[in-house]
């Protein structure tokens, strides 16, 4: 499970040294692609082919579902962390997310969301009142 921000940031030949908790869950390989918000989204390598079969049930007739399953497998991008934990972000994720020095990592359960880090600062400010006032209602636990 992957939790916590972290703000680490990419070298000059666009590489990401992973958070030191998350290299263990990605050591076996990873998938990055784009992600909603003009983020990225980083999958551990099983978690991420886990994933691709719940798709293969979509509708291949589903203009929406085959729009999806273009965008993220045509932009993803596999890859194994190095033994300093590093990963390269491609250029064309780099500049999906505009992604410059400063970045953020997310953790997101399953998965890993990497943001500009001004951008994420400011999505999750936009987003603590509407979670502050979530009720029983809104719970997606419910």
């Amino acid at each position: 499970m992957f939790l916590g921000t972290h703000f680490p940031r990419l070298d000059d030949k666009g590489r990401l040294i992973l958070p030191a908790k998350f290299r263990d869950g990605l050591a076996g390989g990873l998938v990055l692609t784009k992600g909603q918000e003009r983020c990225l989204v980083c999958w551990p390598r099983a978690e991420f082919d886990a994933y691709a079969e719940t798709l293969r049930v979509g509708s291949l007739t589903s203009e929406r579902d085959r729009a999806y399953r273009r965008m993220l497998f045509a932009t993803a991008h596999d890859d194994v962390p190095d033994k300093q934990g590093r990963v390269t972000i491609p250029p064309a994720l780099r500049e999906y997310a505009s992604l410059g020095r400063d970045i953020a990592v997310a953790g997101q359960d399953t998965r890993l969301e990497i943001w500009n880090a001004p951008a994420w600062i400011a999505y999750e400010a936009a987003q603590e009142q509407a979670f502050a006032e979530l009720d029983s209602e809104g719970d997606p636990m419910r």
